[in-house]
């Protein structure tokens, strides 16, 4: 709200200054003719001058068609006797007075000019005094301040955080690794389906690594102007080596790391070009010691293949979807911030019955489930709670109001038992967990076993 009202100022600020401008603009100029003293003198006899305004020996005057004139007077002491005399009228100031205010007048649109054209030069800087901006990196950097995350917050993914702490074990004492002839890895890349935590586990880095951590998606990179990527590819690593050793974490990198010359009558040049700068940034002549870069995509059969080659992302990192003993960890994460958990509640139960889910799925159960407690005015969450959140997040909500005959529910109940019948009668079959023939989703009735 705070950036719209300022927004909303801003342009406040700039009708009004165009509207004044339109103002001193739009009034017409009146053009002031030196005129030598004999001829003001003769156009007071002729009845010619309306109105006279002296200042000092400075004398502008007006005639009868509206003319401005202006001269300069030497000492007589007949002429406002003959003004008098002429019924003119007499207006005098003091020497002096008016000098600055004409000048700031006069200048002043120019003076309104230079100061709107100096704000929005400002406004397109970075930092008040840089280059333009519109080819600067639009990474972000995160502290600790930004809703920090750990590794303590990651679970059920247990190697892929293994190799993310060696790399902040590296950060934090490089010589233990180069001792032996080992060097820094340059890049990492995080491969998994959407949800598995590869966000998370950056983010975990973040709070983990004791040093500069900047954030972007691939999408910011990519604009209409051809060149515009590549010099923000420039900028950001720029601002890595400044601050090395640090880490550069690019979400979604599928947007600017697809494979070239795929596209049918030739690619896009402002991503290619903008691959190639993060090519040659990441492995070129210029090495940028220091500064690792993490990619995140779920998308990796689209990435160019030299992306992929060893000294630029030196390693990849499977997020893979969490197993029954990793989703009960998720869980068990996603309840600490649920303190009110009734003492039926069996997590273990419960993930058994998940399979398939992934990191942001068993959060969205566990929200879910706070929710319909919430709705139902209960004091805590109940298993039954997280067992209709886990059947509304795997087929939708029940279909109590559907109408069914009679004929058709008996046939179903016959059905879902003949299921039951079968799974109970072979040998090594998961064990039911519940039977219902309540609609939900598409399903009119279903099984259920861990």
């Amino acid at each position: 709200m705070n950036s719209l009202y300022r927004n909303l100022v801003f342009w406040a600020i700039i009708i009004v200054i165009m509207i004044l401008l339109f103002n001193i603009f739009s009034k017409p100029r009146q053009t002031v003719v030196d005129k030598n003293y004999s001829d003001f003198i003769s156009a007071v006899e002729n009845n010619q001058v309306l109105e006279v305004e002296t200042q000092g020996r400075n004398i502008s005057w007006k005639d009868v068609e509206g003319k401005h004139y202006k001269t300069y007077a030497p000492e007589d002491p007949e002429m406002i006797k003959l003004l008098r005399e002429k019924h003119v009228s007499i207006q005098a100031k003091k020497e002096g007075d008016s000098t600055f205010l004409q000048i700031l007048f006069n200048w002043a649109p120019m003076i309104l000019l230079l100061g709107v054209w100096l704000f929005f030069l400002r406004q397109v800087q970075v930092g008040g005094g840089k280059a333009l901006s519109f080819g600067k990196s639009k990474a972000k950097i995160l502290t600790k301040e930004h809703n920090r995350v750990t590794f303590e917050n990651v679970a059920g993914i247990e190697e892929a955080k293994g190799e993310l702490e060696e790399i902040i074990s590296f950060l934090r004492d490089p010589k233990k690794f180069t001792k032996l002839g080992g060097r820094i890895p340059k890049g990492v890349l995080l491969i998994g389906a959407p949800g598995t935590g590869k966000t998370l586990l950056a983010r975990a880095i973040a709070g983990e690594a004791d040093v500069p951590f900047y954030t972007i998606s691939g999408s910011d990179f990519v604009e209409m102007f051809v060149g515009v990527g590549a010099s923000r590819v420039r900028d950001l690593f720029l601002q890595g080596k400044r601050n090395a050793p640090c880490i550069i974490f690019i979400d979604e990198i599928d947007a600017v790391g697809r494979h070239r010359g795929a596209g049918l009558g030739g690619g896009h040049d402002e991503r290619e070009q903008t691959l190639n700068q993060l090519l040659v940034e990441m492995d070129g002549f210029e090495s940028n010691e220091g500064v690792i870069l993490i990619a995140a995509t779920n998308r990796p059969d689209v990435l160019d293949p030299a992306l992929l080659r060893p000294g630029r992302f030196d390693r990849q990192v499977i997020v893979p979807v969490p197993d029954i003993k990793g989703r009960e960890e998720i869980l068990r994460v996603h309840t600490k911030r649920t303190p009110f958990l009734a003492g039926d509640v069996d997590l273990a139960v419960l993930a058994r019955g998940t399979p398939g889910f992934t990191g942001a799925d068993l959060e969205n159960l566990v929200n879910e489930a706070a929710l319909l407690a919430a709705r139902l005015e209960k004091d805590k969450i109940e298993m039954i709670d997280l067992e209709q959140a886990k059947d509304k997040v795997l087929m939708g909500v029940e279909r109590k109001s559907m109408i069914i005959p009679f004929e058709e529910r008996k046939n179903t109940a016959y059905h879902e038992a003949g299921h039951t019948l079968v799974a109970k009668m072979i040998p090594g079959t998961d064990p039911i967990h519940k039977v219902t023939i309540i609609p939900r989703g598409r399903a009119m009735g279903m099984i259920v076993t861990l």
